[in-house]
């Protein structure tokens, strides 16, 4: 079975790649966009508030990613936040070479389908220069998460950095990889 469906990589390469230098009308095969690195985080704040251990977080981190997550600690104190210099107050994961593909294919063609009233996920969220970030409110939808051994539920934010030069390639890039977009939304110019 394996053998017959191609890994998210390979199809990168002999499939996507040219027709997006088609579509895109680039001439140099190197210029066409790719995906860099894909960074999981998940903040860590408001569990600490209560003096609360964070390893949960950190074991469904790796599990989910597939290696083990770093922890962030706090550059500065603010008092406002109650924050001091060195408290953790997140946990993230980058990802690279074939764990990112991986995790991109199992994230388009398994997480997102099994998330509660999945409609497609929001075209309006690249950040400018070609990078794109989405947030999941529970964990739970990845499979490799056993939900008899949920203690508390957190959500995660997805952060898919690109080489594209703007949020149109991005899109396009994101859109040959099989990423699920909602229909674009017509702005009032576009009706006139």
């Amino acid at each position: 079975m394996a053998s017959k469906v191609k890994q998210l990589k390979n199809r990168y390469y002999e499939d996507i790649l040219p027709e997006l230098q088609k579509t895109l009308g680039i001439k140099n095969i190197n210029a066409v966009p790719k995906v860099e690195k894909v960074i999981v985080n998940v903040g860590i704040g408001k569990l600490l508030e209560g003096g609360k251990d964070y390893s949960e977080i950190v074991e469904n981190v790796s599990l989910i990613t597939g290696q083990k997550p770093v922890v962030a600690k706090a550059r500065k104190s603010i008092s406002n936040f109650k924050l001091r210099e060195g408290m953790p107050v997140g946990v993230f994961s980058t990802l690279r070479g074939q764990r990112m593909y991986d995790f991109l294919n199992k994230l388009v063609n398994v997480t997102l389908p099994r998330t509660r009233d999945f409609r497609g996920i929001s075209p309006k969220s690249f950040d400018g220069k070609g990078n794109y970030s989405l947030a999941i409110k529970e964990h739970t939808v990845f499979p490799e998460i056993n939900p008899d051994d949920i203690v508390k539920i957190h959500g995660l934010q997805i952060t898919v950095v690109t080489s594209a030069k703007d949020n149109q390639q991005a899109y396009e890039l994101l859109k040959a990889m099989g990423f699920p977009f909602q229909a674009p939304i017509k702005s009032k110019t576009d009706n006139q």
